[in-house]
């Protein structure tokens, strides 16, 4: 039968200064290390699925004895229901790295698109008028929003503005967020249909630019 540790009290645990590993009581396997440099932390140790695993349970003195004990409680509770609090951790810290490598600003997947493809475009000025435009439509609206977030409420608040007085800009404009939301998808920042597309989705929202053009009233110009 496993020898029971004699549970110390807070003040009994703020003199454990000497290095090594000190069981604390109150919770099978709960220690707090000293490291040699005088670094404190609490440590669970336990079996999981016929492993010895060691847990972290944080520092001390910011997590105080009766937290490590509550922490060292809930974990055991989980493994005893079949649980992996380690690997659920893992998990977790993995999720949130993910999510923020994939969250890109629309301005950043912008400038990242054009210094992919801007030097294969033949005109020089091709790429001063991409850099342009979005910084002066696109960027003040969705600049700031991440990829996965935008919207086609985002971009008809870009486009309806200057749809029917600069038509030419942005029609052009219009190719140009969908270049870059496009390219946003493949490199894994978001997922689902392009909300800047025309055919089956702007085009049932906004008039057609050749009619617009047509009719005389786009003022646009060749950016």
């Amino acid at each position: 039968m496993p020898k029971i540790a004699k549970e110390l009290s807070a003040i009994q645990v703020s003199r454990l200064t000497e290095p090594g590993h000190h069981s604390v009581g109150g919770v099978t396997g709960l220690y707090l290390y000293v490291t040699p440099t005088g670094a404190r932390s609490w440590v669970l140790r336990t079996v999981i699925s016929g492993k010895r695993r060691h847990m972290g349970l944080g520092g001390f003195p910011s997590v105080t004895l009766a937290m490590a004990r509550e922490k060292a409680r809930t974990a055991r509770s989980e493994i005893d229901a079949g649980a992996d609090p380690i690997a659920a951790r893992h998990a977790a810290v993995s999720r949130i790295k993910a999510e923020q490598l994939s969250a890109v600003t629309f301005e950043s997947a912008a400038k990242a698109y054009i210094d992919a493809h801007g030097d294969t475009w033949k005109n020089p000025k091709h790429r001063a008028q991409w850099s342009a435009t979005l910084a002066t439509y696109a960027f003040p609206v969705i600049g700031n929003l991440q990829t996965a977030h935008v919207t086609q409420s985002h971009v008809l608040a870009v486009l309806e503005p200057i749809w029917k007085t600069k038509n030419e800009t942005a029609a052009r404009l219009r190719g140009r967020i969908e270049a870059v939301l496009d390219w946003a998808t493949v490199r894994g920042y978001r997922e689902g249909e392009n909300p800047a597309r025309w055919k089956g989705r702007l085009d049932k929202l906004l008039p057609s630019p050749g009619k617009i053009q047509k009719n005389g009233s786009s003022q646009g110009s060749a950016d």
